[in-house]
């Protein structure tokens, strides 16, 4: 049978078009459920409701029904949101169907392992990923395989002489440090800069009435801008304004904004945490194309932005390794293809 003969059912978080949730779980969903089109297999979406990774007893319904209606030996795709947490759900379809788990963010506890022990194969969203679930689940590791994301082409940013324009592109929450950046931020009240945080304000409303009083209390509420997300060309619009991107996150399983900044030739102040080294990767001439701190000190992360701000020199060297960092990227397809080739072998 050729892959134009074969369809892969695609399950996916119900929420993965809701533009005021974008994730790059989301982003990386939808970019390989086209890339799979593109590759000869007829891809049939399925996305089902519910609080993923929280599903109440209607989520379960849905996705039992999805599952229940998949034909014998189907190929079923399952974003690892919603497979990770129903290990039983799979489990009772484990010989007829021939499930693939693509984990995003492993949850590393006793559900996924047997939600994981169902799959006939495994793929990853980073090489870091991959190679921390081998380790975690020695008996699982021949079936797991990386497919890390691609970077759409993109315009370098043209940058300002100061590099003061700062930009972070994340949900404003806990787990991406938001409270670290600001704390930070406030000790730089006395420098010249300015920073848009870009990401969904919904998911902790608390912190985020916590952080705008802390902006509020530093006299810093009209430079660094906590706008909510953006898409498209507004996102595009916000990279090509910024100077550097920020990425303060307490954990990244990758970190698809650092190569989109890349891609724009914007170096990154990233904390080293799981995979972000892996995608802020280096230059040919091995050149960090930015700077890494611990994660959740706000010290160290103070210290790196004024470097950034007070050094000229390592700007501009920053600035050169990130223009040569570009020219490495992959684009979509190479994603696409690797994820496709574990199909077709699970197809058989």
């Amino acid at each position: 049978m050729t892959d134009a003969g074969r369809a892969a059912h695609v399950v996916l978080p119900g929420d993965i078009d809701d533009p005021a949730t974008p994730s790059g779980g989301n982003s990386y969903d939808r970019r390989i459920c086209a890339g799979l089109g593109e590759h000869g297999w007829t891809v049939r979406e399925h996305a089902v409701p519910g609080g993923w990774p929280h599903p109440d007893a209607a989520a379960r319904a849905a996705l039992a029904g999805v599952l229940a209606a998949a034909p014998d030996d189907a190929v079923v795709l399952i974003d690892g949101l919603i497979a990770s947490t129903v290990p039983d759900l799979l489990a009772a379809h484990a010989r007829r169907l021939r499930l693939v788990v693509l984990v995003h963010l492993p949850l590393d506890d006793e559900a996924e392992a047997h939600a994981l022990a169902a799959a006939r194969a495994v793929v990853t969203t980073s090489e870091w990923t991959r190679q921390h679930l081998a380790t975690r689940h020695p008996t699982l590791a021949d079936r797991v395989r990386a497919a890390p994301p691609g970077v759409r082409p993109a315009p370098p940013a043209p940058g300002s002489a100061a590099g003061d324009r700062l930009l972070c592109v994340a949900a404003v929450t806990q787990h991406k440090g938001y409270d670290v950046l600001v704390d930070a931020l406030s000790t730089l009240a006395g420098r010249s800069w300015t920073m848009v945080g870009a990401g969904t304000l919904a998911r902790e409303p608390d912190l985020v009435r916590r952080l705008r009083d802390r902006l509020d209390a530093a006299g810093l509420t009209g430079r660094a801008r906590l706008v909510g997300p953006l898409t498209g060309a507004a996102l595009d619009a916000a990279y090509a304004d910024a100077d550097l991107l920020v990425l303060p996150s307490r954990g990244e399983t990758y970190g698809m904004v650092v190569t989109e900044a890349l891609a724009r030739g914007l170096p990154v102040l990233a904390t080293r945490v799981g995979g972000v080294p892996e995608a802020l990767g280096r230059a040919p001439d091995g050149e960090l194309p930015g700077l890494l701190v611990p994660p959740g000190d706000s010290a160290a992360l103070a210290r790196a932005l004024t470097r950034w701000l007070d050094d000229g020199a390592l700007r501009a060297r920053l600035r050169r390794a990130a223009l040569a960092r570009r020219d490495t990227l992959t684009d979509w397809p190479v994603t696409t293809a690797l994820l496709a080739a574990v199909l077709k072998e699970v197809a058989g």
